[in-house]
């Protein structure tokens, strides 16, 4: 087999007319020719960490639309079925991923339930660990969220850690503000990379303490602005990433559309190129293609290095996708799922005003981290929202069993009426709403128990939904049928007057504990610097 343009040639920084010469999946010769097809040849890309399940998509669902798109191969980290499912979920998305040619590297997830201050539907403990990492598709530890326990010598996630050293995969991490010495302790525990830098001045620190950037452009979270001079100062350092995306962006664009920013920006394409290919693929010690003698055939090629319209993906020697038409199958296997509570009422998310100052979370277009500020309340037997002051009432509910929702209160995203709701909230997956009266929250909340997983928005009487049928958190609809519900029910909650630009993937951060300053979980408040819950009256 023969494929003939003009190659970029990533190891010598070269780009020259070349035939790529291939046999049973791997590069037996690669000739200069005078000339060559008009098109470029280079590496297929990497997305250096996703979470799979943001996607709302299955695997299999998530190689038909990122094919396209020139990806090869995704970092996964099944952390979010883990939290609902455990071993069982993770097994589910490695089967799954097995039916389609697109390579997926997963990790073992390492915290998982994430804290012990919510509600989860599984757990894994240092066995099954260990059992994930000597897999070989299992290539790394997954971001080690619980921070403090790394610096505090948690016993439990020492022997997570040990277990990753001892049988020589990288750990990743997710630091976000961590510094000084509390820094360096994360670091000398062997993890290796870090996705969640918000600032330059935080990743260039990173770096000069021996990690990897991962430099994430996602649905909720994007840094690439703001990190981009990485590739002036350490192209060697970084990789790109989405972490969370959500599949009306998918359907637009993968790691291709960084690249051709970047490159279309004035960077130096061979740097920027490297850092979606040869670095996480030496880094996580991948099974990809680098377009040299011996590799696997893993290759795309474009017409447009500032612009990355792909033309053609090849995995392992098969030509997957060619001029907007996939070149595989993929049938989804059975549904998995847990849901176990029953319908709600009003009376229970209703809260007995104290006359006393209470917390209310302050949410960031964009941003996973939140703020907390204290609010006087008014008068009345019960506090209630204040749409005019934007302070809406959210509810995270638990899942798994039945017990009384959890409720506090949300400034941010500037609903005028109504609610919406999702059993998309990360890490533990419970039902998540934020809405302007408690009727149509209550609503929302009772839709999704009745799908047992999804995305709803609720006006009135009026119930608009999206079901989510794998663990809660995704569809086996392919990708453009889930973007064009998710866009229509994301229309609804803007016309609803929400400001944020992904309004679902910001709800769905709300309960994240482990990004700071306040969340919200099936427990309570919780305060992400202390690391401890905190009630909703302050005295």
């Amino acid at each position: 087999m023969k494929v003939s343009g003009t190659l970029v040639d990533i190891h010598a920084r070269e780009i020259f007319p070349a035939v790529i010469i291939f046999k049973n999946g791997i590069i037996s010769a690669i000739k200069r020719v005078e000339k060559a097809d008009d098109r470029y040849i280079l590496p297929g890309l990497i997305d250096s960490h996703i979470h799979i399940e943001s996607s709302m998509l299955t695997p299999g669902n998530f190689a038909m639309a990122s094919v396209p798109h020139g990806t090869i191969g995704v970092v996964s980290d099944p952390h979010e079925i883990a939290n609902v499912l455990g071993i069982q979920g993770i097994e589910y998305m490695i089967k799954d991923a097995e039916r389609v040619p697109l390579k997926f590297w997963f990790g073992a997830p390492s915290c998982v339930p994430a804290t012990d201050f919510e509600t989860n539907g599984g757990k894994l403990e240092l066995k099954d660990i260990i059992k994930l990492l000597k897999r070989n598709e299992v290539k790394y530890l997954a971001e080690m969220m619980n921070f403090p326990g790394v610096i505090y010598d948690d016993i439990k996630v020492k022997q997570k850690l040990g277990a990753a050293r001892n049988l020589g995969k990288r750990i990743d991490g997710h630091a976000p503000g961590l510094t000084g010495i509390n820094l360096k302790k994360y670091i000398d525990a062997g993890i290796s990379t870090d996705h969640e830098c918000s600032t330059i001045e935080e990743a260039r620190k990173k770096i000069s303490m021996g990690m990897k950037i991962q430099i994430r452009e996602g649905s909720a979270a994007r840094n690439l602005d703001t990190l981009k001079e990485l590739y002036r100062t350490n192209p060697e350092s970084i990789m790109l990433c989405s972490d969370d995306l959500h599949p009306e962006m998918l359907e637009k664009g993968h790691i291709n559309k960084l690249i051709a920013k970047l490159i279309s920006e004035g960077y130096n394409k061979f740097d920027v190129i490297r850092s979606a290919t040869i670095n996480p693929a030496e880094h996580y010690n991948l099974e990809a293609g680098m377009l040299r003698v011996g590799d696997n055939a893993d290759f795309i090629v474009t017409d447009n290095l500032e612009i990355m319209n792909i033309l053609e993906t090849w995995i392992n020697g098969k030509r997957v996708y060619e001029h907007r038409n996939i070149k595989f199958k993929y049938l989804t296997g059975a549904p998995l799922n847990i849901f176990n509570c029953t319908r709600i009422s009003e009376e229970e998310i209703s809260v007995k005003n104290k006359n006393q100052k209470y917390r209310v979370i302050q949410a960031f277009n964009g941003e996973l981290r939140t703020k907390e500020f204290l609010h006087n309340p008014a008068e009345g037997e019960k506090l209630e929202t204040i749409v005019s002051e934007d302070i809406l009432k959210i509810v995270v509910k638990d899942r798994y069993k039945d017990s009384h929702p959890a409720v506090g209160f949300i400034k941010g995203f500037g609903l005028k009426e109504g609610a919406f709701a999702g059993s998309v909230a990360h890490d533990s997956h419970n039902i998540i709403a934020v809405g302007t009266n408690d009727r149509d929250i209550v609503s929302a909340i009772n839709e999704i128990i009745r799908l047992k997983g999804g995305l709803v928005v609720v006006k009135g009487g009026e119930i608009c939904s999206l079901q989510l049928d794998v663990a809660g958190i995704m569809s086996r609809q392919p990708c453009h049928e889930v973007a064009s519900s998710y866009e229509k029910l994301t229309k609804k909650v803007k016309k609803l007057g929400c400001k944020m630009s992904a309004p679902f993937m910001t709800l769905s951060f709300m309960a994240l504990l482990v990004i700071p300053e306040i969340k919200l979980s099936d427990q309570g408040l919780f305060d992400g610097i202390k690391f401890c819950p905190v009630p909703l009256f302050v005295e």
